[in-house]
């Protein structure tokens, strides 16, 4: 079972993603917060498995509750926006959310995206988040702390691995393109999010787009 606190501040839109998530045997909504600052204290009191994060909201916004929600551990965190390619939501990214959804997405593509997440696999709709990496790989990097020395740590295989993330490629879309097995290139995801010191497989996307990789 996914543990879900939705953070929306617009009652009606909160109330379908509840009806929408519920209907999904294997997701629970565990709590619903309509600012940013009651979203940081549910993932606190309930340790949830995702929170459903929007981005523009009231006392707190999305993307400094990510960052507070994430630096603590409390759960992955979906960035839920309206807008497809803003600042916002390459703030969250960077923040450490596990990825983010437009609020058009049809139903059932949002309960597998919350069922991707639940799964450890963060980089939501590859399509969409191509686009993002591909508008901010455009524009000069401002604040980037990247440092292309953090790359010596990782092996030629995962530095292959982390080019095809900056791609937008799914696990199944690397392992065919580097002739190995999803659940190797999983393994390779998991040790050079760790040697990157990353929260996300978005995180490492960015980074790879950032450094050229």
């Amino acid at each position: 079972m996914i543990r879900v606190v939705i953070a929306e501040d617009q009652a009606a839109v909160r109330a379908g993603l509840v009806l929408i998530l519920g209907s999904a045997p294997d997701i629970e909504v565990v709590g619903e917060a309509a600012d940013g600052e009651r979203a940081v204290a549910l993932a606190r009191e309930l340790r949830p498995d995702l929170v459903l994060m929007d981005v523009q909201m009231p006392r707190l916004d999305g993307v400094s509750a990510t960052r507070q929600v994430v630096a603590e551990g409390l759960a992955d965190v979906l960035v839920l926006t309206t807008f497809d390619l803003d600042e916002y939501v390459f703030g969250a990214l960077r923040a450490g959310a596990a990825g983010f959804l437009l609020k058009n997405t049809e139903a059932k593509d949002l309960i597998e995206a919350v069922r991707a997440v639940g799964r450890g696999e963060g980089l939501i709709a590859p399509a969409v988040t191509r686009r993002l990496i591909a508008e901010f790989a455009g524009r000069p990097v401002r604040e980037s702390t990247a440092d292309p020395s953090v790359l010596d740590a990782l092996t030629r295989r995962e530095r292959e691995v982390l080019s095809c993330l900056g791609e937008g490629l799914s696990n199944a879309e690397i392992a065919r393109r580097l002739d190995m097995a999803e659940a190797t290139v999983k393994t390779h995801v998991s040790r050079l999010l760790g040697k990157l010191d990353l929260r996300s497989r978005v995180q490492a996307a960015v980074l790879a787009q950032e450094l050229g990789v």
